[in-house]
């Protein structure tokens, strides 16, 4: 049955639910305050990953008792304003323990596997039903340590892997050098993970999904959803800041904004911003072949259309807290340290920089399925890390729902009623 379907958001997640749902169908209207693929959404600014092997909670056990080096590094990934810290407590209270042992951690991981396995195949056949298949290669994915200590020592992210039926090739110095001759000989061990894929310009693909359903008849209203206009529990419009649009149903997929659309729909959901930087270096003297990922340093280098990215940080702040430029200095200096061939300083006529907001859920798992207040409202969002490589999964789950067919996946691990 066709129904006139409000998605409220278009990163990658919002504009792949668009398109599917009007493949399907449905006479779609997206909500976005900005351009589907613009500057504003998370999924412009990531590492352009898809990545089955991004199986394991941020928050492993034991994480705890590193969080005080952590913070206090100036150099290191992760960084809290002081300011945010009390508003943000409770949030990472949840983030701490909701995966502080091996069975939780474990649970998590089979959940994330069921959303990531097959990413890649996903995205390569969205894209080209978008009619941009080259936006995204199975380009596969370099881990890389100073030594296989290193990797030792990241034994238990591994074990999870593998549990999840990733596979891997390793490689010794002199195998790494031949895969990326770019790279500093102070990396000597890595691992290449062939079934990871790039997606070449996240924005354009973004672009193109929501292109893609406008093609099908979606409609793009350029504003901001406000809340909802609800008759004994069915919905009957998705309010924004220019008016009612009359709709059957919704899908909140608007990345960090959606917790306040979440609690006008009846749920309390525990989301914040893993505030995330990266540098992109046009025309570098320098790049890499395949995405690489230095574990001691945690911000990948990507090729793109554009040139080289280099992604990272988790930055804590309030939403609408201005950037840390810093943390972008930060990255600068990890690919320069990656890759010595880089000149220094790096020319700033050819670098951009860019901030967006990762939606963090504190157990690391979205929220996909019903509201509280009514069936016809559907959560797609709080994604983290994978929001960009769960895009087509999600979208395919959403058109589950709607459909009342059995979703392809057990949806139990994602549902909004966990926190209730």
């Amino acid at each position: 049955m066709s129904r006139r379907m409000v998605v409220i958001g278009a990163g990658a997640v919002g504009a792949a639910c668009a398109f599917v749902l009007a493949r399907e169908g449905h006479r779609v209207v997206l909500v976005e305050a900005g351009p589907p693929g613009g500057t504003q959404a998370a999924s412009y600014g990531n590492a352009g990953w898809i990545s089955p092997e991004s199986v394991v909670p941020v928050a492993i056990p034991g994480l705890w008792r590193r969080v005080p080096r952590l913070l206090f590094d100036p150099e290191g990934p992760l960084t809290v304003r002081p300011l945010a810290l009390p508003r943000l407590l409770p949030w990472l209270w949840r983030f701490l323990t909701a995966n502080a042992t091996a069975e939780r951690a474990a649970r998590t991981s089979r959940a994330l596997a069921a959303l990531l396995h097959d990413s890649v195949d996903r995205h390569q056949a969205l894209a080209t039903e978008a009619g941009r298949p080259d936006l995204v290669v199975r380009s596969g994915h370099l881990y890389i340590w100073r030594d296989q200590q290193g990797f030792a020592a990241d034994g238990y992210a591994w074990a999870l892997r593998r549990a999840a039926g990733v596979a891997w090739r390793e490689l010794s110095a002199e195998e790494l050098a031949q895969q990326e001759p770019a790279l500093s000989r102070d990396w000597r061990f890595g691992i290449l993970v062939e079934a990871g894929g790039q997606v070449r310009d996240p924005g354009a693909l973004v672009q193109a999904y929501a292109r893609a359903a406008e093609q099908l008849g979606a409609e793009h209203i350029c504003t901001r959803a406000t809340g909802f206009r609800l008759e004994r529990g069915r919905l009957r419009a998705v309010e924004t800041e220019r008016g009612a649009i009359e709709a059957d149903g919704a899908v909140i997929a608007a990345g960090i904004r959606s917790g306040a659309l979440a609690r006008a729909a009846g749920d309390r959901i525990p989301l914040a911003s893993e505030r995330g930087y990266h540098v992109t270096i046009r025309d570098p003297e320098v790049s890499v072949r395949t995405p690489v990922m230095a574990a001691e340093l945690k911000a990948p280098l990507t090729p793109m259309a554009g040139g080289l990215r280099v992604a990272g940080q988790v930055e804590l702040a309030a939403i609408d807290d201005p950037p840390d430029w810093r943390r972008a200095a930060i990255l600068e200096r990890a690919a320069v340290k990656l890759l010595p061939g880089l000149p220094r300083p790096l020319p700033r006529h050819r670098i951009t920089v860019w901030m967006g907001h990762r939606p963090s859920v504190a157990d690391g798992l979205p929220v996909i399925g019903p509201a509280r207040a009514s069936p016809d409202i559907l959560y797609a969002f709080g994604h983290g890390h994978v929001g960009l490589a769960a895009a087509a999964k999600t979208a395919a789950l959403i058109a589950d729902l709607l459909a009342q067919r059995p979703p392809c996946v057990d949806l139990a691990p994602y549902s909004p009623a966990r926190f209730r």
